[in-house]
């Protein structure tokens, strides 16, 4: 079948700056695309890369949609190259909703109704807190909002510092909490096994620590899973589905961070995730309503042990897209 195709890029500045151990981020930006079928209906994609996550640049991206022609097929999307992991999200997820009837079902002349409310109900949701000590107001904030599970990120400041922010963020948070801290692959060997002491050391409920090393280093975090019992979970070493099998492949077992959006094809991670019973959490990659419903789709199917998934991130962003807006002339 054939589809017109159109796209528009987008970019959206976050309410404060991001601040990871890969250095800060403030403007977050992606493409949204639009495919329509040979009877009027439409759907849309997201293309939501991050360069140093693993995916390809947001200019990579436009370069292929920029070739593309006006109208392309199923086999130009199954087509794309792994190089392009984000477009193949895009791509197949906006043909996955034309398919299944969701978006496609709407009029080329209907209001955008892309919102939260549409996200799968049976999923929890993890709440992002901001770095350093601004976490230990946010999470009341978020904690009234009802997240019962939080993420902070670590390796951006002194340890001694973070340790100790740490201490306090545990002391203050109600116990019925779950913690993740994600280090972005920012820790050194040494901090690594201090922080996954502390952890052990603690009754409080840390749920696990989010790829403590950088990427390459996947021999060394299998270790370290057999040292202490604090869980590891893989994250930028698992980023597109060619790093998630590599990494199966090499042995590990542990939990895997699947951030859809830039992982690949939908329905090739569909199919790895259920061939293998892989103990997932699926996150965001700070995309619109549009990518995030393609994304919590997969992580209502395919979540395995019933961990909350990490897309509490809309109190960043002062307000979503509505994609019609982008076609002033639909």
């Amino acid at each position: 079948m054939a589809y017109r195709f159109e796209f528009r890029s987008i970019a959206r500045k976050f309410v404060r700056s991001l601040v990871t151990s890969h250095g800060n981020w403030d403007i977050r930006e992606s493409i949204i695309i639009r495919l329509i079928d040979e009877a009027g209906r439409f759907s849309w994609g997201e293309i939501a890369p991050i360069s140093w996550f693993g995916s390809e640049t947001l200019e990579q991206a436009l370069d292929f949609c920029r070739q593309l022609p006006p109208e392309i097929t199923d086999k130009t999307i199954f087509s794309i190259p792994d190089n392009l992991p984000a477009c193949q999200f895009g791509f197949e997820s906006a043909l996955e909703g034309l398919r299944t009837g969701g978006q496609g079902e709407r009029t080329m002349n209907n209001s955008c109704s892309l919102s939260c409310s549409s996200n799968p109900q049976s999923l929890s949701y993890s709440g992002l807190l901001p770095t350093g000590e601004a976490a230990l107001n946010q999470w009341q904030t978020l904690w009234q909002q009802g997240y019962r599970t939080f993420k902070w990120k670590i390796g951006v400041d002194a340890i001694a510092k973070e340790l100790e922010i740490f201490n306090l963020l545990i002391h203050s948070l109600p116990a019925s909490t779950k913690l993740r801290l994600d280090a972005n692959g920012g820790l050194s060997y040494e901090e690594a096994n201090l922080w996954l002491e502390t952890c052990d050391n603690l009754s409080a409920n840390i749920e696990f620590i989010e790829q403590p090393l950088p990427v390459g280093q996947l021999e060394v975090m299998l270790q370290l899973t057999k040292r202490y019992t604090t869980a590891i979970a893989l994250d930028e070493s698992v980023a597109t589905l060619q790093q998630l099998t590599a990494a199966y492949e090499q042995g590990w077992r542990e939990i895997f961070v699947i951030k859809p959006g830039i992982a690949g094809s939908p329905s090739r991670l569909r199919q790895f995730c259920q061939q293998h019973q892989i103990d997932a959490v699926f996150s965001s990659v700070f995309e619109t309503a549009i990518a995030r419903q393609a994304a919590l789709q997969l992580a209502a199917e395919l979540s395995r042990h019933n961990r909350a998934v990490g897309f509490g991130i809309s109190h960043f962003f002062e307000e979503d897209i509505c994609p019609q807006s982008l076609w002033k002339n639909p």
